[in-house]
């Protein structure tokens, strides 16, 4: 029987640098916003573009790929799995996460136009 996994892939530009951080045993993370863009027609023929904005966190070598190459508007395709996690915010209330965890990031290219 095959074996189901959580494997998500994302194809986009980023929204902003990276956030990089190190833990207190020093290992490097990384928290970065991708963005990804579908067009499709209406019924009336209308043209539609949404876009869907994804939050990713990378670890160890990875954490260390995106800060060393992504910044804001880079093309990145994404392999990783999706997570989620629960904390307590400072007011004590829970808060719930869903976020990519990024295993592999591929360099798409030239950065997205700045749009005016």
């Amino acid at each position: 029987m095959f074996s189901i996994k959580n494997k998500v892939q994302l194809i986009g530009h980023l929204g902003d640098t990276p956030e990089v951080k190190t833990t207190e045993n020093g290992k490097k993370w990384a928290r970065f916003s991708v963005a990804t863009h579908e067009t499709y027609r209406t019924a009336l023929g209308d043209q539609v573009k949404e876009t869907q904005w994804h939050n990713l966190v990378a670890w160890g070598k990875t954490a260390e790929f995106v800060e060393k190459y992504l910044d804001k508007g880079t093309g990145v395709i994404i392999m990783g799995k999706l997570i989620h996690r629960d904390y307590n915010d400072k007011e004590g209330k829970k808060r719930y996460v869903t976020e990519v965890e990024a295993n592999e990031v591929l360099l798409m290219g030239a950065k997205e136009k700045e749009k005016v």
